[in-house]
């Protein structure tokens, strides 16, 4: 079908610039003052049309080299009404055009196509979504089933190597301003409540033998494997 007006085609509609469509209609009035009076004819904004960004053209006037101008898309159900309102030859060509247009648009073979192009788009998507996720998911799955914790240090280590550059001091300075560990007393860089609660850390306790006989006990802050995936994800995301 030979193209009368240039047409512009997503996945769920035909849609025309107005613009084009008053320029092939023949239309005498301005195109500023002839749209605005088709609009009163009912159609709606957002439903009907929509007004399209301001754009900048070059001219032949010297004294102004660029003019900006305002375009609408026009669904092809508010063209072809416009197209009937007009009461000419012109009109009827278009009007008969975006008949042959809708037929088309509306048969099993290109109602097919779209829903087989719509699929395929879907399952594109899917596929990027699933690679981007696997590294967090392998971590994740290889965290989640370890039993070791580690030191705070070794998690600003695994925070970088995964896209994040912090230090062992920043991260503990980030871990007392944001309440996951203690920030003074004797307690100080002990987990707070929160984070037992939460199960991000935990305290190892390990009994050490003075040379005077006697027996000190030792406290560590470690990251649980569910602390790892949390604060990983927390900074990296």
């Amino acid at each position: 079908m030979q193209e009368l007006i240039k047409v512009q085609h997503n996945n769920d509609r035909i849609t025309v610039l107005a613009r084009d469509l008053h320029e092939f209609l023949e239309i005498k009035t301005a195109f500023k003052d002839w749209f605005p009076r088709m609009c009163e004819y009912g159609f709606e904004e957002e439903k009907d049309y929509i007004t399209l960004p301001a754009q900048k053209r070059a001219t032949n006037n010297p004294k102004n080299p660029i003019t900006t101008y305002t375009d609408y898309q026009l669904t092809l159900e508010m063209a072809k009404e416009i197209a009937m309102i007009q009461r000419n030859e012109k009109g009827k060509q278009a009007r008969q055009y975006f008949i042959q247009l809708e037929k088309d648009w509306n048969s099993p073979q290109k109602v097919m196509a779209r829903a087989l192009l719509i699929s395929q788009q879907e399952l594109e998507t899917l596929r990027i979504e699933n690679e981007n996720m696997k590294p967090k998911a392998l971590f994740a799955d290889v965290v989640s089933t370890s039993e070791d914790s580690i030191l705070i240090g070794q998690l600003a280590k695994l925070i970088k190597q995964n896209g994040r550059d912090i230090g062992q001091n920043r991260l503990f300075t980030w871990m007392r301003e944001n309440g996951y560990l203690c920030s003074k007393g004797d307690n100080y860089n002990m987990p707070t409540q929160k984070s037992m609660e939460l199960g991000l850390m935990q305290i190892k306790e390990r009994s050490v033998n003075n040379p005077d006989g006697s027996v000190r006990i030792t406290r560590t802050t470690k990251v649980t494997g569910k602390g790892q995936i949390y604060f990983v994800n927390k900074f990296c995301e």
